[in-house]
């Protein structure tokens, strides 16, 4: 029997999330709050309770805040920290990892703008290497994989142009060969090997397998690529929905409707506002005369005369809307918008 022993889990968190400025100018895309909590947040919750206690952390750009974030909200884990000064690809940055990998040691590769939802504890428990996949409509934005009858990987390829699966790579490996992984991937950047001028971990997983390597997939129930806004406000949605974070009580906001289901964090003022639903609000943020919904509020953020909705407010943020005062006569007819 396969006796599961707690394994070393990589995170690569070295991105600058272009697509998320201007909130990625002054903090990791990783750490933006979804649903009370920073995306990286969710991902360790999962990882901890599944058992996962030794984590290696690949940080770039404002990698300071994630250190800072994980150290003192994990401080019973035993973290390193590797940092990536240029934006190589992911296969990269896991091979700055190499010194931190012992010949025989078991990883777990979780990409750290990934929430999920899958049964962890089995793959983890499972002997073998095993590639989180989910069905997708378009494969052609994604790392790809195909199976052969006997449901193992034959071929693995990063955002075919003419997809012959539509199994997407969510961004979670489990794998068991560490020290097969990082010889190909040493191989891959030593002869410069790159697609779309990277170098991405699918490459080095094709090299394993055409190495003789046997991988499986497990199927992953939920996956949020949190990369840009519109996907960062459904994965709010979602967990709200869910109840799968607390809802503070509604309560202790007289004079405002609270419309759930909502998030809303410690030291929280709101006044004469309807809020809801989907709206997560960050700790001491403050809100007045407002209506919002479907949005993410950031910490120590200030609103007032606002009407907002599908929209993302980073922390320390203020907006200040106007107060119409209007005499309207018969048959008038304004628009504001």
């Amino acid at each position: 029997m396969y006796i599961f022993a707690s394994m070393k889990v990589i995170i690569p968190v070295a991105g600058i999330g272009s697509r998320l400025k201007p909130h990625t100018h002054t903090q990791p895309k990783s750490l933006i709050p979804v649903a009370g909590k920073p995306i990286l947040g969710h991902i360790m919750d999962r990882l901890t309770k599944a058992g996962c206690t030794e984590f290696v952390f690949i940080i770039g750009y404002l990698g300071d805040k994630i250190e800072q974030y994980i150290t003192s909200h994990y401080p019973d884990c035993t973290c390193h920290f590797v940092i990536q000064t240029l934006g190589k690809g992911t296969g990269h940055a896991i091979w700055l990892a190499r010194d931190l990998i012992q010949p025989e040691e078991e990883l777990f590769i979780v990409l750290g703008d990934t929430i999920f939802e899958a049964d962890l504890q089995t793959v983890l428990q499972s002997e073998g290497t095993f590639l989180g996949v989910k069905k997708v409509e378009d494969p052609r934005l994604f790392g790809v994989a195909e199976l052969d009858e006997g449901g193992n990987i034959s071929k693995l390829v990063e955002k075919p142009s003419i997809p012959k699966s539509n199994l997407a790579l969510v961004g979670l490996y489990k794998i068991s060969e560490g020290a097969e992984l990082m010889r190909c991937l040493t191989y891959l950047i030593e002869n410069e090997i790159r697609t779309q001028n990277e170098f991405h971990l699918t490459d080095a997983l094709m090299c394993m397998v055409s190495g003789g390597v046997k991988m499986r997939t497990f199927a992953v129930e939920q996956w949020f690529d949190c990369g840009k806004k519109e996907i960062i406000l459904q994965t709010n949605r979602t967990l709200l929905d869910r109840g799968s974070v607390p809802v503070n009580d509604p309560a202790r906001f007289p004079g405002s409707i609270i419309v759930e289901p909502v998030y809303i964090g410690e030291n929280v003022q709101i006044k004469d506002s309807i809020i809801g639903p989907h709206v997560s609000i960050g700790n001491d943020a403050s809100i007045q005369r407002s209506i919002i919904s479907n949005s993410i509020i950031g910490p120590y953020a200030e609103l007032r005369n606002a009407i907002m909705e599908n929209s993302l407010v980073g922390s320390d943020a203020t907006l200040v809307g106007t107060v119409q005062s209007l005499n309207l006569g018969d048959s008038a007819e304004i628009n504001l918008s």
